[in-house]
């Protein structure tokens, strides 16, 4: 089960008698962490409602197995907890096959890892009676779908759909900074019950981003030259390239999206407002695509994807040449 799943309804699985949280997203395995402690021992203040918390690179599998099969004091559940517990699970996994196979009744043990490979015995010895928690990356889409629900679950504001876009393509689908700049942002619109893309700008892209947006207009309305000094002015003041391509791949990816309805027959103008292109925008943006012509407007995704490649390392370009080929490629200019 994904992490995702199991924190909008803790309730519902069976925790069992061990829960394994493991993938990259550490943010997410926290989360997960604190929902399963919630789940078995409650909320209190007590010592009851806190876990026994074992450092897996220095404790030893006799020592988690007794305070597991130790009746609490306090409660009438136990949570042992074993944090990094990678080099633990390596050299214990006979121990624990065979814990597993007659465990206490009334403790949980909760193992934090890094990864949780599907091809062993334990990983099936977990599956079968207890839960694990999958906390890997989200896809982008997913990023979307969380972040909207969790403007509309934490704060009651509504993120509208563009606005989520955007603070994904800044910021990334990495949770704990997709959480910062919620929190910002909400605090930012006070009593407006909807975050728009004018707020993520302000808050997550602030005067940066309002310089690739007049870098964007300029690309599209074929003035190149001026493109390319916003674009040197943005890099002289040391916005990073990926945070650069993310505004430019927000707006050009409603292009390509208008490109693909066009292809259909819809008309491009009406192409471009399914896509999302603001109504100011659509002008501009129609402009743009008859210049670059239908070949290089089909382009648009590769050349994107092209350039994220490049600037997380698939070349030994500068980011700068990197950024000035995208924009040239982008104008319509021969």
């Amino acid at each position: 089960m994904h992490a995702t799943e199991f924190l909008k309804n803790p309730a519902a699985p069976n925790v069992g008698p061990i829960v394994v949280t493991y993938g990259a997203e550490r943010f997410l395995r926290q989360q997960a962490i604190q929902a399963v402690v919630h789940r078995v021992l409650g909320d209190g203040d007590d010592e009851g409602s806190t876990p026994t918390r074992f450092d897996g690179r220095n404790v030893d599998i006799a020592t988690v197995l007794d305070e597991l099969r130790t009746l609490s004091m306090w409660g009438d559940r136990r949570l042992v907890l074993v944090e990094e517990a990678k080099d633990f699970v390596s050299d214990n996994r006979g121990a624990l096959e065979k814990y597993l196979e007659k465990p206490a009744k009334k403790s949980v043990l909760l193992l934090d890892v890094d990864s949780w490979p599907k091809n062993t015995r334990l990983y099936k010895s977990v599956a079968a009676v207890g839960l694990d928690l999958d906390c890997g990356p989200l896809s982008v889409g997913d990023a979307v779908k969380w972040v909207t629900e969790q403007a509309k679950s934490v704060y009651g504001k509504q993120l509208m759909r563009d606005a989520a876009q955007l603070m994904l393509e800044l910021v990334g689908p990495q949770l704990g900074f997709l959480t910062q700049e919620l929190a910002k942002t909400a605090a930012y619109v006070g009593e407006r019950p909807k975050i728009e893309v004018e707020d993520v700008s302000t808050m997550v892209g602030g005067w940066k981003l309002e310089t690739t947006w007049a870098m964007l207009d300029a690309l599209q309305a074929g003035q190149l030259p001026t493109a390319l000094e916003y674009l040197d002015k943005l890099l002289a003041a040391g916005e990073a390239g990926l945070m650069l391509l993310g505004g430019i791949s927000f707006s050009f990816r409603k292009l390509a999206q208008a490109t693909e309805l066009a292809r259909s027959g819809k008309p491009l103008r009406d192409a471009l407002i399914e896509a999302g292109v603001f109504a100011n925008k659509v002008g501009p943006a129609e402009q743009c695509l008859r210049r670059l012509g239908r070949v290089e407007a089909e382009r648009i995704y590769r050349r994107l994807i092209d350039a994220d490649a490049s600037l997380k390392g698939g070349t030994r370009l500068p980011e700068r040449i990197v950024l000035e080929r995208l924009l040239v490629n982008l104008s319509g200019n021969p």
